[in-house]
């Protein structure tokens, strides 16, 4: 509690609010004192709350504060009766209430100015349903949440802006850029406006480039669209495909394979898909969830500099010593409780490693597996779009050769029965077509008959009586079939299923032996399982344990000879050149003459005196270069003249040769006379 009131009294003599408080006049302070404090505060965080707390009512004072509190998400400790304490101790200006409020709110006051600002944009009005019965108001409200959307859009457009890093120094730069290179293209386009305006017909020419740039447009937007129609063709047509050898595959699934091996199937793609929904895709889509949150961190950060990452580093390598230390600390500790548990750890993790390595495996070799029967339908179909027909392997081929032949022999048969039809047909035609007549003709006859006795449609009435007849007798018949038929069925069913039940109680009992020894083999079974897996995973975690080690001492090994290695080319370096010391500092010392001039000291300085004597000779001749400078220059304009002399003597001679019919041109004593 102390350290809380001393952060408050810290943060009110600060600015902006300059209170020059101590621990005691702040804890001598009066509730309404406190109340004014907290406004101020509030005041500070949204200039609406700046209000003087003895002009206002107690309950207005605190309804104010809450509703605050409430916008900036403040959560006071407890249940519901605390909250009744709280809104209590806030009317009265309790200490214990208006403390932990003062210190939550000097603590992040930026972000609750932030908060605030948001609220009095964010929060939405409750308009009663029966009022949104009225048109105008609907559309008001409307309107409302519309602009409410575009306001958080803005937003998020400025906050990413603030923390993008562009300087506005730079951004005035970009427009004062731009807006001299759009000074220059509007002087630019006067410019060519004025030499157009010169040409004949340029309102005409400007029209036809106009239209040449529409439709250079309108080109490139139809190809544009050329190679969308294009794209969505080909997606479609792989769909297409994919879904055709889906069906297939179902097919010849469904055609060849048994119930059993179906529901086998259905049970393992089953299991394969529980696992990748309940294990792989969570953890897969937490990773993606913390890659993405940390990006976002990232991209919320302003630029980092050199400084900056130099500062990350030096964390980074603390934390990984404090971690190796720690690492050393619990190797050192060495307790067997943790040893066991490391080691079904280790198992577990094994394990669970190698399940989520075959499930990836599998996954490939179903992408993989896909693939291919893609390529293999694009394949057929280039050969079916080439010819019209699918290609035939070697077996098939045969089949459709034994097929055709069959096929040729069944239509000969077929064709020569139906040309016997055919002549069998127009004579029945042929006789029905007089029997028909004669039927006719003895028709008239017995009418004209009956109507001569006086008894006209009898026959008609005859013949329908012995149809209803014939059709009663033939109901009853059916009717006695099928009670017949039903009586024989029910006493086969009857013997069947009595002959069934005593065939197949022996088979039940020697069933229900079989079912005991297969539970107690199958509990025999899991106990081997386990026993074999728990051996397993500690071997591998033993040979991992070794493989590690095992990789350390190579490395060692390495680190080792290089270092060995890299201190004996320095050795051998070192030694070199303390060898040409030496034998540098024998030549310097020795009287001999002509060891001296072996050494690289007198070398050097020979070389310097050479250098010398040669730049001595250069200033020499650019001294003289400089002295003859001037006079070469004016020979050299004198040469330039003489020759556009002779140039201009030249073509006026070939003008004179050219133009001999208007006059003649004689050259006497150095001079040209023209005569016309």
């Amino acid at each position: 509690m102390s350290d809380q009131i001393k952060f408050i009294v810290d943060s009110l003599n600060k600015e902006p609010f300059r209170k020059n408080y101590n621990l005691i006049t702040f804890d001598s302070l009066e509730p309404m004192q406190l109340l004014q404090v907290l406004s101020d505060v509030l005041a500070e965080i949204d200039p609406k709350q700046l209000v003087d707390i003895r002009e206002e009512m107690p309950e207005q004072t605190a309804k104010r504060m809450l509703n605050l509190l409430g916008i900036l998400k403040y959560k006071a400790s407890g249940n519901a009766t605390d909250m009744s304490t709280f809104r209590q101790g806030l009317v009265i200006g309790s200490k214990p209430v208006i403390y932990p409020v003062l210190h939550w709110l000097l603590q992040r006051p930026n972000e609750l100015k932030k908060r605030a600002y948001l609220a009095r944009f964010l929060i939405k009005l409750e308009v009663p349903t029966e009022f949104l019965q009225d048109e105008t108001v609907a559309d008001t409200n409307k309107q409302y949440e519309e602009l409410m959307e575009t306001f958080k859009t803005l937003h998020k457009e400025y906050e990413q802006l603030k923390t993008s890093g562009y300087s506005t120094a730079e951004i005035r730069k970009d427009i004062s850029a731009m807006e001299e290179e759009k000074d220059q293209l509007i002087k630019r386009v006067e410019h060519l406006k004025k030499r157009v305006e010169t040409a004949q017909n340029h309102q005409w020419m400007i029209k036809i480039a106009w239209q040449l740039r529409v439709e250079k447009e309108r080109e490139e937007y139809l190809a544009q669209q050329k190679q969308e129609q294009k794209n969505q063709l080909f997606h479609a047509v792989q769909r297409l495909q994919r879904v055709q050898n889906q069906l297939k595959g179902m097919r010849q699934t469904a055609a060849d394979a048994k119930p059993e091996s179906l529901m086998k199937r259905l049970e393992a793609e089953i299991k394969f898909n529980l696992y990748m929904v309940t294990e792989k895709f969570p953890k897969e889509i937490e990773n993606k969830k913390k890659e993405l949150h940390f990006l976002q961190k990232v991209v919320s950060e302003p630029a980092m500099g050199h400084s900056d990452l130099l500062e990350l580093e030096s964390k980074i390598n603390e934390v990984n010593t404090e971690v190796n230390q720690l690492i050393e600390k619990k190797v050192m500790r060495n307790e067997p409780i943790e040893g066991k548990l490391s080691l079904y750890r280790q198992q577990a993790s094994i394990i669970s490693h190698k399940k989520e390595a075959k499930a990836e495996e599998l996954q490939e070799a179903k992408e993989k597996l896909a693939s291919l029967e893609r390529e293999a339908s694009v394949k057929r179909n280039q050969t079916r779009e080439f010819d019209g027909t699918e290609v035939l392997k070697g077996d098939e081929f045969k089949q459709y050769v034994n097929k055709l032949r069959s096929k040729s022999t069944v239509f000969k048969k077929k064709r020569q029965i139906i040309a016997e039809l055919k002549a069998e047909f127009g004579l029945l035609q042929r006789t029905e077509e007089l029997l028909k007549q004669r039927h006719e003709n003895i028709q008239r006859q017995l009418e004209t008959m009956e109507e001569k006795r006086g008894v006209s449609g009898y026959s008609y009435t005859q013949e329908e009586l012995e149809r209803v007849s014939a059709l009663k007798s033939e109901v009853d018949e059916m009717k006695g079939r099928t009670l017949d038929d039903m009586s024989e069925m029910v006493k086969k069913l009857n013997s069947l299923v009595s002959e069934k039940k005593s065939a197949l109680s022996s088979v039940i009992k020697e069933l229900r032996q079989l079912r005991q020894k297969c539970q107690e083999l199958t509990q025999e079974y899991d106990e081997k399982k386990s026993q074999y897996d728990s051996c397993a995973a500690g071997l591998e975690s033993n040979r991992s344990k070794l493989e590690q080690e095992v990789r350390r001492l190579r490395e060692e090994c390495l680190q080792e000879e290089s270092r060995y290695h890299y201190t004996n080319c320095m050795i051998k370096n070192l030694e070199v050149q303390l060898r040409r010391a030496t034998d540098e500092m024998k030549a310097y010392i020795s009287s001999d003459q002509q060891e001296k001039r072996k050494a690289i000291r007198e070398q050097y300085t020979k070389n310097i005196a050479e250098q010398e004597n040669l730049g001595k000779k250069l200033r020499e001749k650019q001294k003289v270069v400089r002295e003859s400078h001037g006079p070469n220059m004016k020979q050299a304009k004198m040469w330039r003249d003489l020759e556009q002399l002779m140039e201009c003597k030249k073509l006026c001679f070939l003008k004179q040769q050219s133009q001999t019919s208007i006059g003649q041109v004689i050259q006497e004593g150095g001079e040209d006379r023209l005569i016309l």
